[in-house]
């Protein structure tokens, strides 16, 4: 049976906003969205039921647009890369809302941002929903998604890499490291995973471990880690061969894409969890 209250969608940069919508369709919700302005796939609005776009930072307009709808529920999904905004600072156009948001920021990291965005979101009455509310099904297995699983030496190296992925998150500057050997050859930044990669395997040799997991502490509502078929493909280019991300924890976007293109790249991408780094790799 429908649920009669439709649950909002404010969508960023790249294709996870549109699955979600999909799959909380698929199971009975109206879905309206707030598309970001230069961020959002325009092919979002075929995946709800009623979208808008507006200016990053316009959030009394956001605010109105999820009310008039009758929306009480939110879900944030998709990137607002930093690169976007050092890049295109006249994108972010703040209103007093806004403004009042971002002041007394002691920061700029990711979780400072978000969570001011958040609390002034469910100040104005709208509730956060984890992400997970509406996309559990998209969530990494624990297993190996594809043909293609890890070989002893990599599965030594996403071990080795774990704590370090972890730490790194803890300090929230990134949630992926490239590894080879047990040597780091990149941790990501404001670059973002795929450029990370990009960089890691470009001062490697062929056969780079990716290892990307979620914060400790990680908020549900936002940033949880994700990958898609172009962080595969990036991984391919430089002759990355396996991707390993934490299970349960991260969003996989256009699942039978990556996988296909995983097989013909001979990546190995596996969801694992803490107790597989600490004792043996799944089967």
């Amino acid at each position: 049976m429908a649920n009669a209250t439709p649950v909002g969608l404010i969508a960023g940069a790249g294709g996870f906003p549109a699955e979600l919508a999909r799959s909380a369709r698929q199971r009975g919700r109206r879905v309206v969205a707030v598309g970001l302005a230069e961020l959002a796939d325009p092919g979002l609005d075929a995946e709800v039921d009623a979208a808008c776009t507006l200016p990053l930072g316009a959030f009394e307009a956001l605010i109105a647009f999820m009310r008039d709808a009758g929306v009480r529920d939110v879900v944030l999904a998709g990137k607002v890369p930093k690169s976007f905004l050092w890049e295109r600072p006249d994108a972010l156009q703040p209103d007093a809302l806004a403004l009042r948001m971002m002041a007394g920021l002691a920061d700029r990291a990711d979780d400072s941002l978000l969570g001011a965005f958040v609390d002034g979101l469910e100040g104005e009455g709208l509730h956060i929903l984890p992400q997970t509310e509406l996309g559990a099904d998209l969530l990494a297995p624990r297993r190996a998604l594809g043909k293609h699983a890890p070989n002893e030496a990599q599965w030594a190296d996403i071990a080795w890499a774990w704590p370090i992925a972890r730490t790194l998150g803890a300090i929230d500057v990134g949630q992926s490291v490239v590894v080879q050997g047990r040597a780091v050859l990149a941790l990501e930044a404001i670059e973002g995973t795929d450029e990370a990669i990009r960089r890691g395997c470009a001062l490697g040799t062929p056969g780079a471990c990716v290892v990307k997991v979620a914060k400790p502490g990680q908020d549900p509502r936002f940033d949880v880690p994700g990958i898609g078929p172009d962080t595969v493909r990036a991984l391919a280019a430089g002759g990355g061969a396996v991707l390993a991300v934490e299970a349960g924890a991260t969003f996989v976007v256009a699942r039978e894409e990556l996988v296909a293109v995983a097989d013909d790249a001979g990546i190995a991408v596996v969801g694992v969890s803490e107790a597989d780094v600490l004792g043996s790799a799944p089967s």
